[in-house]
């Protein structure tokens, strides 16, 4: 299996990097509700948003796994 087409959500990118939602909701200066949203696909987080989050949790932005927006 190649690791680079590797692509993981970003509730498994932030358990993997070892932070709970409110961790996220503070570094990132959202709520928790906010990152709940993201992490559940009710709402797409910005590409800027993505790359911070990219950061935080020090993995590719391609590996990140983004659920279709549910309506």
């Amino acid at each position: 299996m190649n690791d680079d087409k590797l692509q993981i959500t970003l509730a498994a990118a932030r358990v993997n990097a070892g932070m709970t939602q409110e961790d996220v909701a503070v570094r990132m200066h959202v709520s928790k509700n906010t990152v709940i949203n993201w992490e559940k696909g009710k709402v797409s987080p910005a590409f800027a948003t993505l790359q911070a989050l990219s950061a935080l949790y020090r993995i590719p932005i391609d590996n990140i796994f983004l659920p279709v927006k549910s309506t």
